[in-house]
């Protein structure tokens, strides 16, 4: 029970201590709830503008590479410089033939965005076109809301049917209505809806928003937009372990061979890698969670080097009652003991405050973001990185009172009479 007692009036004395000059604790005090707040509220910006920014990635395979022919850099073999050239469908089969390493790939067409050319009855929408092999499901996974997507024996019978984007589907037929078997007109030719694509707003897409493309059987969109032998784009991915930056060599070598282009001519082919692509994603995120720290601790310094500094003048004005203690019998940890509590006292209840803000500033904004983009925008912090900070704040609390408590513990009780 005296232990209680004790204990009770050494928090209040410790209370008392922290309120004697409240202008002073409150501007220590703010200085730590500003740089926790800054901590915890960069943490979770930057969690939520990655994950936004993660959704643009997201359905492309990430081993995937794509490839566009363009005008040629260097004269090579009696062809002039600046020589138009297109990709061709025998350069698919020669890729697949020699580069065993490819796991997927499918050539690609383009077409559309002519003005209202998709109407289904009295309703009309300006849409992209485009033509592909089923594999293209591999490469750019497709989110279907209705229906399927393309597959094997709609390229080989040359069908015509389609699978629509969202926003398609928004603008030509009712809410909730299934349009699967339903025949729209596209470029003046009617084709069979057999699927409607998801959600895909904030995709990386290949030629164009998928909500606003259609696709097509790439058979029959040869046939439709009399395509010929030409390719816009080819589209592959390698198996699983294998570099899709060794296979990008390897297939530019071909191509080139084929089409009879300087091997340095690196304008002629055009090339995107989607691992470099992520990778440098990664990267770049990477340096963002580093300077979010660096900044956020150096700010949470600011506010701790503040907290020791306020508790080394607290100790000078207590000397003499310090001495006191000391005299009539307190022991140097006690008197360490005392100092390090109120240090950690004032951090914890400025950290904590900030902390608690920070999490409600972030849940306001994600739940902002969320209502209009409808997904979780993940501007939050997880239980671990909040209990982290934590331990970060208590610690940082305990060492801001380590200067200041040890120097309380050098004061003598003669030195601290005389300087009363």
């Amino acid at each position: 029970m005296n232990m209680n007692i004790i204990d009770i009036d050494r928090w209040q004395e410790i209370w008392m201590t922290i309120t004697r000059n409240k202008t002073r604790s409150l501007l220590t005090a703010f200085g730590v709830f500003w740089g926790i707040f800054m901590l915890v509220a960069l943490i979770g910006g930057g969690n939520g503008l990655q994950n936004m920014m993660s959704r643009s990635f997201s359905g492309i395979a990430t081993n995937s590479c794509f490839f566009m022919s363009q005008q040629t850099s260097e004269a090579y073999k009696g062809f002039r410089k600046g020589r138009y050239w297109n990709l061709e469908m025998n350069d698919i089969d020669i890729l697949r033939s020699n580069i065993k390493e490819i796991e997927y790939i499918t050539p690609i067409l383009f077409g559309g965005w002519k003005d209202n050319n998709t109407v289904y009855g009295d309703k009309a929408y300006t849409a992209g076109v485009k033509g592909v092999l089923p594999e293209y499901e591999k490469i750019e996974a497709q989110k279907i809301t209705y229906g399927r997507f393309i597959n094997d024996m709609d390229v080989k019978e040359q069908r015509k049917v389609c699978f629509i984007g969202k926003r398609i589907y928004e603008a030509l037929f009712n809410k909730g209505e299934n349009p699967s078997g339903k025949f729209i007109r596209i470029d003046g030719i009617y084709y069979q809806v057999i699927g409607v694509a998801g959600d895909a707003s904030d995709n990386i897409s290949i030629g164009g928003n998928a909500e606003e493309m259609v696709v097509l059987p790439f058979s029959t969109m040869q046939m439709a937009y009399h395509a010929g032998n030409n390719v816009d784009l080819i589209g592959l991915t390698g198996k699983p372990d294998v570099p899709i930056s060794r296979i990008q060599e390897q297939v530019e070598t071909i191509i080139k061979q084929n089409h009879l282009i300087a091997p340095n001519d690196a304008q002629a082919l055009f090339s995107m890698n989607m691992e470099k692509m992520f990778k440098q994603f990664d990267n770049l995120f990477l340096g963002i969670r580093l300077l979010i720290w660096i900044v956020g601790l150096g700010t949470l310094f600011a506010g701790i080097i503040g907290v020791s500094n306020i508790m080394m003048v607290t100790v000078r004005e207590r000397t003499g009652e310090i001495g006191i203690r000391r005299a009539i019998g307190a022991r140097p940890f006690d008197i360490m003991r005392q100092i390090l509590s109120e240090s950690m006292i004032l951090t914890s209840i400025a950290g904590f405050l900030g902390i608690s803000f920070a999490v409600l500033v972030l849940q306001v904004v994600n739940v902002g973001i969320s209502s209009s983009a409808d997904y979780d925008a993940g501007f939050q912090i997880s239980f671990g990185v909040a209990v982290g900070t934590a331990v970060i704040l208590m610690t940082l609390g305990t060492l801001a009172g380590l200067a200041p408590a040890f120097r309380a513990m050098g004061i003598k009780p003669i030195e601290a009479i005389r300087e009363e």
